[in-house]
């Protein structure tokens, strides 16, 4: 039991880093999650769409070559 004191003292220097991350972290709304969200999912739609097109249009150009 050589550390005794150390421990407890690491232990209290690690729960002040934790509570200072803890508090750094901006919080996010509801509303303000739900827009970012959704604003998410609109650009992977278009990312969908813009790789649908090119398949679409990579099949019409296989299928003229021929």
């Amino acid at each position: 039991m050589t550390r005794g004191n150390q421990r407890e003292m690491d232990r209290a220097k690690a729960a002040k880093k934790q509570a200072v991350a803890n508090k750094s972290k901006a919080k996010e709304s509801n509303t303000s999650l739900a827009k970012r969200k959704e604003a998410d999912a609109e650009i992977l739609r278009a990312k969908q769409k813009k790789r649908d097109e090119e398949k679409a249009a990579e099949a019409n150009g296989a299928k003229s070559n021929k």
